[in-house]
């Protein structure tokens, strides 16, 4: 993940708790994601260790199963870093399998007569067969075929293909014929994986030179995010919650909406077309409670931690908001985010990091 992506996704907070919408979008007046919140990232009116009786924080034990990440899980991120690189390769020689890609050119005709848009124009176009969707069994035909034949595809317009609006209603239930050609069949190529290549492609991002470093900041991050997340939920689990302020799970219900709203103003939608279109609901109180659990766990989460601040007499200031924008986005410029989110936000995003790194750099790994 690149920093600013790392950055982003952080100050929209912490993975499986809160989602995150970081597009360019209107604002809402009524609710902004700083509202109810301090300037130093509290919420207000609340003195989180009057709801929560705190676990013994200090030391807490992550299994070995946890942190110790197998080389299976680093393969498989590394697998999915390199196959961004892959590249294509033309294949002329052999013929063509169910599911190749192929760039094929055809000329179509009905009755002996071409029509318009049934040709490629000799520019060629890739199809996948499988996944392409093309009347008929038109890309089934291609199978067994070699690249540099030419041959006659035959196809049977369905009845409701066309309307009059579109000018083509003249081929329903017609039998067509497409002289095709194959010109080539794509295969995808994987990148070798070495030293080089690593350097070549990730030094600039990542600062990675071999391999080894590569697999290592990889490992080390996994384990970082694997760690984080049995931090949270411990938490959460182990702390004895008296009750959750009323004003923290609006909050989380507000939060919710205006990253939805936000999402429907980048696709040009209203909130109403976006909801069912998008979020399989009808209306915001449908929403609500379909993510009433989440967001219950959600709100619970900040108050446990803002509770372990309180009793760690941790304070974020302006220093530590520098710290952690240097530190994840290489840049103690944050005005964009503080734009969209807030300060006291961010604020809040730096405390809910400090006390999980606190927990994670006191915790007793097994």
């Amino acid at each position: 993940m690149t920093h600013t992506k790392k950055i982003a996704a952080l100050v929209a907070g912490l993975a499986l708790l809160v989602s995150s919408f970081s597009g360019c979008a209107k604002k809402e007046e009524e609710f902004t994601f700083s509202s109810g919140l301090t300037a130093n990232g509290r919420w207000e009116g609340v003195e989180a260790l009057q709801y929560v009786e705190l676990p013994d924080y200090e030391g807490i034990a992550i299994p070995a199963d946890v942190h110790e990440i197998p080389d299976e899980q680093v393969d498989a991120s590394v697998d999915e870093l390199v196959a961004q690189y892959k590249t294509t390769a033309q294949v002329t020689d052999r013929a063509v399998r169910d599911a190749d890609t192929v760039n094929i050119d055809y000329v179509g005709s009905v009755d002996g007569v071409e029509f318009d848009g049934g040709s490629t124009g000799g520019n060629g176009t890739d199809v996948t067969i499988g996944v392409t969707s093309y009347i008929d069994d038109f890309l089934e035909q291609l199978i067994g075929h070699r690249p540099g034949e030419t041959f006659d595809i035959h196809v049977t317009f369905p009845d409701d293909y066309g309307t009059e609006e579109s000018g083509n209603a003249h081929l329903n239930g017609k039998d067509a014929v497409f002289v095709t050609t194959v010109n080539h069949i794509v295969e995808q190529v994987d990148p070798v994986l070495s030293d080089g290549f690593v350097h070549e492609k990730f030094f600039e991002s990542k600062g990675w030179e071999t391999v080894a470093d590569m697999r290592s900041e990889i490992r080390d991050n996994l384990k970082e995010s694997a760690v984080m997340i049995y931090l949270q939920d411990y938490i959460i689990d182990f702390s004895a919650v008296i009750d959750v302020p009323e004003s923290m799970l609006t909050y989380q219900e507000k939060s919710m909406v205006r990253q939805y709203a936000d999402s429907a103003a980048y696709y040009g939608m209203t909130l109403e077309e976006f909801l069912p279109a998008y979020a399989g609901v009808e209306s915001v109180e449908e929403l609500w409670e379909l993510n009433k659990d989440s967001n219950t766990r959600a709100a619970t989460f900040y108050l446990v931690v803002q509770a372990i601040a309180e009793d760690a007499d941790i304070v974020i200031k302006d220093a530590d908001l520098k710290v952690y924008f240097e530190k994840y986005a290489g840049s103690a410029d944050y005005t964009q985010y503080k734009d969209y989110y807030g300060k006291p936000y961010l604020m809040l995003m730096v405390q809910v990091q400090t006390v999980l790194d606190m927990l994670a750099d006191q915790a007793a790994y097994e």
